[in-house]
C-alpha cells in the first residue's frame, strides 16, 4: 500500500468515528439576583443587584450535566417600592450580600454535544443542593444562622457559538429555610407586633445570569 493510500486511509477512518469528546468544561458569567420575601412580596425586576458565577461542569453524556457553581452577589428590598400599605408604612429597607457554594444536575432535552459542521443548542432544567452564606447591611436584628441550605432549581438554554465556547442563559431560583435574608424576621424586638411579617414563609431569592464556558475538547485517533 502507497504512502498516499496509507493516508487517504487514516482520514478516511477519522472521519467515520466520533473523535470529539467534551467532558470537562469551565466558565464564568454575570447576572442579576432578586429577593422575595417579606419586603418584596412579589419578584421585582426592578430591585435586582449585580452578581456573578463561575462553573465547572462534568457531561457524561449528551442528556445529562453535572456542575458545580460559586455565586457571588447581593439582593435588595425596600417597602417604599411595594404597592401594600401594610410595606408602605412600616418603610424597611436591606441590602444582603450572599455567597453560594452548589451542586448541580442538568437534563438536556435535545442531544447536545459539539459537532464541528453545525451550531448545537438546547433547553435544559436544572436542581440541586448548596450552602449559602449571607451577610446583612444592617446589625442582625436577633442571633440566627447566616449559613444556611439551599436549593438551586431553574431553566436555561445553551448554545454553541463556535468550536468548544458555548454561552448559557439561565434562570434560576433558590429555596432557601430561613426568613432573615432580609433580616427581618418574625421575632424583631425593634418593630412593633402589628409590623411584623409572616416567619412562616421563608425568604426565596433569583439568579439570573449569562455565562461564557469552554469546553476541553480531545480528539481520538483510532
Amino acid at each position: 500500500m502507497t504512502l498516499s493510500k496509507k493516508f487517504l486511509l487514516l482520514v478516511f477512518s477519522l472521519l467515520s468515528v466520533n473523535t470529539f469528546a467534551q467532558k470537562i468544561e469551565i466558565g464564568g458569567g454575570l447576572g442579576v439576583m432578586n429577593y422575595k420575601g417579606d419586603i418584596s412580596p412579589d419578584f421585582n425586576p426592578a430591585l435586582a443587584r449585580l452578581g456573578g458565577n463561575l462553573l465547572f461542569r462534568y457531561n457524561p453524556n449528551k442528556i445529562v450535566s453535572f456542575r458545580s457553581s460559586i455565586v457571588l452577589g447581593s439582593i435588595y428590598g425596600d417597602d417604599s417600592k411595594v404597592n401594600d400599605s401594610f410595606n408602605q408604612l412600616r418603610g424597611q429597607t436591606f441590602k444582603t450580600s450572599i455567597n453560594e457554594l452548589n451542586l448541580i444536575t442538568e437534563y438536556n432535552f435535545f442531544d447536545y454535544k459539539y459537532n464541528r459542521y453545525h451550531k448545537d443548542w438546547s433547553p435544559y432544567v436544572f436542581g440541586g443542593l448548596g450552602l449559602m452564606k449571607f451577610s446583612p447591611r444592617d446589625t442582625p436584628v436577633t442571633n440566627y444562622k447566616t449559613l444556611q441550605v439551599v436549593i438551586p432549581f431553574g431553566i436555561g438554554i445553551k448554545y454553541n457559538v463556535t468550536g468548544p465556547w458555548d454561552i448559557n442563559l439561565e434562570f434560576g431560583a433558590r429555596k432557601t429555610f430561613t426568613d432573615y435574608l432580609d433580616n427581618l424576621g418574625g421575632d424583631n424586638p425593634a418593630l412593633p407586633k402589628n409590623q411584623q411579617n409572616d416567619y412562616s414563609r421563608g425568604d426565596m431569592y433569583y439568579y439570573t445570569s449569562l455565562s461564557l464556558t469552554y469546553k476541553f475538547i480531545k480528539v481520538y485517533c483510532p
